[in-house]
């Protein structure tokens, strides 16, 4: 069965439930409170990176699709390779706005309208179900004009959902997932897109950049 936006899968819904209880409650299984639970960290790892596709494409506004609490937007200094120092993400961009959106946390669960310069999604996506991922990958390279980033873990989470399952409910090779983003690239060959694929080999951690950049 094909799923949709409008139509998406059960476990889809499922799902959306179990995170808004985590944001609410916290990760009780690691002792992890609410306030740090889904907070934004995934993203200082790859703020550079996010950054010189702002610079390549010019981009002005940023959407943050699966954001969490947003909390990677507040007052974090960040220091480049360099040793010049900004007092926050969106200053390190020289982004106008970025705008921010995650259907289990209520400030941001609204769907954004209109079109962005850039999406980036991190830590996000192996996070949904594997049978909603064509509309969801799709959604994210129909918001953007420019460009679209996102970075995907190809191994179990530390977390556990509070019914006990692991976090990561899509756990595939990196060659799966970069099939899933050259379809959705081909449909878009205007835009410059960049996913970063994290695998554990041997017990090391190994990324690959699949895109057009």
């Amino acid at each position: 069965m094909s799923y949709s936006r409008s139509n998406p899968s059960p476990r889809y819904t499922e799902l959306q439930k179990l995170y808004r209880a985590m944001h609410e409650q916290g990760d009780n299984l690691l002792g992890v409170p609410a306030e740090r639970t889904f907070d934004g960290r995934s993203l200082p790892p790859q703020v550079a990176r996010i950054k010189r596709l702002i610079v390549l494409t010019g981009a002005r506004i940023i959407l943050d699709y699966g954001c969490g609490k947003g909390g990677q937007y507040g007052p974090r200094k960040v220091v480049d390779e360099t040793g010049g120092a900004w007092p926050g993400v969106i200053d390190y961009w020289d982004a106008d706005e970025v705008v921010c959106y995650d259907p289990a946390y209520a400030p941001y669960s609204t769907l954004p309208e209109g079109r962005f310069d850039g999406v980036i999604s991190t830590d996000v996506l192996e996070h949904c179900p594997e049978e909603d991922l064509p509309w969801i990958v799709g959604e994210i390279f129909g918001f953007a004009t420019r460009f679209v980033f996102a970075n995907v873990a190809c191994y179990p989470a530390r977390k556990r959902l509070p019914n006990g399952e692991n976090a990561h409910c899509t756990i595939k090779p990196a060659e799966w997932w970069r099939a899933v983003f050259e379809e959705a690239g081909a449909g878009r060959p205007e835009l410059k897109w960049e996913v970063w694929l994290d695998s554990r080999q041997d017990g090391q951690r190994v990324e690959e950049k699949v895109g057009n950049t």
